[in-house]
């Protein structure tokens, strides 16, 4: 299952993502917000889908913001939430081999729309290498 959110800045990123993966029959559920509102607070969008993915084992999300720090800074506060904050695949790529990122975050006034679908599509088709040095390392910080 992967958990969709953002803010009102990363709202239009958001829908693409739900789109493509509806239309590739990929599980998935859109946390919101399904409306624009300059005011809303990212904080509250991670904290509901890290709380949703932490009742779902081995799921996965994506969050996204104008800048991608704050929903990234939010949702490494939760224990078990590695986010990473991916700005192209291939760094995306490496997010998930190296570090076993399960919350992609992105940048919606860095990146454009067919750019994070590129990055999102890389992030979820990688997995993890389970090499035993990235296996040592993430053991030191989880």
């Amino acid at each position: 299952m992967i958990f969709l959110s953002s803010d009102h800045g990363g709202i239009d990123i958001k829908k693409e993502l739900a789109r493509y993966l509806e239309e590739s029959g990929i599980p998935h559920e859109d946390l919101g917000p399904f409306t624009f509102d300059p005011q809303d607070d990212y904080p509250d969008y991670t904290e509901k889908l890290v709380k949703k993915m932490l009742e779902t084992p081995d799921s996965r999300g994506v969050l996204i913001c104008k800048n991608g720090v704050g929903v990234t800074i939010a949702a490494n506060r939760y224990k078990g939430i590695r986010a990473g904050l991916s700005w192209n695949e291939t760094h995306a790529a490496s997010s998930r081999r190296d570090d076993d990122t399960n919350v992609l975050t992105l940048a919606a006034d860095y990146v454009k729309i067919h750019e994070a679908l590129t990055i999102f599509k890389s992030w979820v088709n990688t997995p993890f290498s389970n090499e035993e040095r990235h296996k040592r390392r993430l053991a030191k910080i989880l």
